[in-house]
């Protein structure tokens, strides 16, 4: 299925390839596992500062993800736009950039 951005009717797709997604998930399930642990830290009545340390690495690596899918967005969509004289790619990017927190 084809994601086209209601705007501008522009195709919004990233081409990964397995190796990419592949690491990618391996970065969710990993993710994935720790707020699990954070889950099971809360059911077992453990220390907070244990607790928030869990979080913390949860929330570090969820970050990290975050950059990743950035550098692949400002290396692939908003180059190939900018190739193509068509810098709308570039002013989304520098508003998805200011929402990061």
């Amino acid at each position: 299925m084809e994601n086209k951005c209601p705007v501008c009717e522009k195709k919004k797709n990233t081409p990964r390839n397995k190796e990419e997604i592949k690491n990618i998930q391996t970065r969710l399930n990993r993710i994935i596992g720790q707020l699990n642990g954070v889950s099971n830290m809360i059911n077992e009545n453990r220390y907070c500062g244990d607790v928030l340390i869990q979080i913390s690495a949860a929330e570090n690596a969820l970050q990290q993800l975050g950059f990743l899918i950035l550098k692949e967005h400002l290396e692939y969509c908003v180059v190939e736009d900018i190739k193509n004289n068509d810098m709308s790619s570039l002013e989304e990017s520098i508003d998805i950039i200011r929402r990061l927190k």
